[in-house]
């Protein structure tokens, strides 16, 4: 019996699993739709509709003047995608550096995400099935978030 037992283990190591985690919210954040396998995205959706209600709420305290608390909201949110602006040979920050995935879907989920779904209470992604993967028959799906369905879909694996 799985009782109390909450989350798939998606056959990796926990660490393994929060880094495929966090790379795919981020390229669902940047893209608005992923395919993926099925098992996958059905552990992506809370994930994601966490990071999005931190990124509505960061939002809506900065609308009411409250600098600390979209702050803190921005942080927790930022929490879910891998950090960015970062530079191998120097430790100082670049201002004229690219910005890296991390930082850009951060910037998107307080920004463009919010102000879309600010209105909506959850329910801010939605998953296809497309059937099993020609090579290995596992289950696919396309996980999008809802008002995305003209944008063109990122597979998280190159075939």
């Amino acid at each position: 019996m799985r009782h109390l037992v909450a989350h798939r283990k998606l056959g990796r190591t926990s660490s393994h699993r929060k880094a495929l985690l966090r790379n795919l919210c981020t390229s669902l954040v940047i893209h608005e739709r992923v395919i993926t396998t099925l098992p996958k995205a059905k552990e992506l959706r809370p994930y994601v509709e966490k990071v999005v209600t931190l990124g509505r709420r960061s939002r809506a305290a900065s609308q009411a003047g409250n600098a600390a608390g979209a702050v803190h909201a921005a942080r927790q949110a930022a929490k879910s995608f891998f950090p960015g602006n970062s530079s191998a040979d120097s430790k100082q920050h670049d201002q004229g550096a690219e910005r890296t995935a991390g930082v850009a879907a951060l910037k998107k989920v307080t920004t463009e995400l919010a102000e879309r779904f600010a209105d909506r209470p959850g329910g801010y992604t939605r998953i296809y099935k497309l059937g099993p993967r020609k090579g290995d028959g596992a289950e696919m799906a396309l996980i999008e978030f809802v008002g995305s369905e003209n944008k063109k879909a990122v597979s998280d694996k190159t075939e």
